[in-house]
């Protein structure tokens, strides 16, 4: 998969004619995600694309596959998927105008975007050879979690990969009650519910569903990192972001607070990728 830079965002023509997420919430309260794409922030997934780029590095993504991404957001991974040319490209996203901007935002066929959920898309079994999904299972209870990863594999046919870009809790063995405290910060400040698991606990939901692990990889969480910032969105695109916050009210003392918080527990959470494969029917 060829490296990430400015080309591999998606064409946005249209986009100053499509909704922007949370467009009419409260910037002191609407989800975190939310308000950094309103200021013009891209790239949402928790290690950056570096991560993203460990992740389909592992899938290996080429002309033969047929692809579905649980999440597409902003449509930073559906450009870099597309440059593989993969036989046939779909995305969900859970409402009508995230996938309409999803659709327009790709620019070219074969991807097309449809609206489901991801533990129950409508697809046909075995219509994909690779699954992913980036920061769409951190987010979720244990049960839709597990629900998430079992569609998945129906989804996939034997010999399929599944990569996966998601939150991650460190060390491995966290003290219940750091964890506690880590998941109550993160979803008061986010505004989402935050649910990350340890690497062995990533594991394990997937070898629980009858994966096999192929590679995974651990980074910090890069998603404000200052570094990690620029290289995700470019010097002019910072820029961009910092002149729409100076412009919102409220949003400078509301990045503070995730700034802080997430300073706060930078020891104890970070990113992680996994990539694993769908076992071959026996025999």
């Amino acid at each position: 998969m060829p490296p990430a830079d400015a080309a591999s965002t998606p064409p946005d023509a249209d986009a100053a004619v499509l909704p922007v997420p949370g467009q009419r919430l409260d910037a002191a309260t609407m989800p975190a995600h939310w308000l950094l794409a309103r200021l013009g922030k891209t790239v949402m997934r928790p290690g950056g694309i570096p991560v993203t780029e460990a992740m389909l590095a592992g899938l290996a993504i080429g002309p033969e596959d047929d692809v579905v991404d649980l999440a597409p957001g902003l449509g930073v991974t559906v450009g870099l998927v597309q440059r593989a040319e993969p036989a046939s490209f779909s995305g969900l996203e859970r409402g009508e105008a995230e996938a309409e901007r999803s659709r327009r935002l790709s620019g070219t066929r074969p991807y097309t975007c449809v609206v489901a959920r991801p533990e129950s898309t409508g697809l046909p079994p075995g219509s994909a050879s690779v699954v992913y999904g980036e920061a769409v299972l951190s987010l979720e209870t244990e049960a839709t979690k597990r629900a998430i990863i079992a569609e998945a594999f129906r989804l996939l046919r034997p010999g399929g990969r599944l990569g996966l870009h998601e939150l991650l809790l460190r060390p491995d063995d966290l003290p219940a009650d750091r964890r506690r405290q880590i998941e109550v910060d993160l979803t008061r400040t986010l505004r989402v519910r935050a649910r990350p698991l340890t690497r062995p606990e990533w594991r394990a939901r997937l070898e629980d569903a009858g994966f096999e692990i192929v590679t995974d990889a651990t980074a910090p969480l890069l998603l404000l990192s200052p570094v990690t910032f620029v290289k995700d969105e470019t010097l002019s695109g910072t820029a961009r972001f910092l002149a729409n916050t100076v412009r919102q009210r409220r949003a400078p003392a509301r990045l503070a607070r995730i700034w802080q918080v997430l300073r706060r527990h930078r020891h104890h959470i970070g990113a992680v990728a996994l990539v694993a494969r769908k076992p071959h029917d026996p025999g």
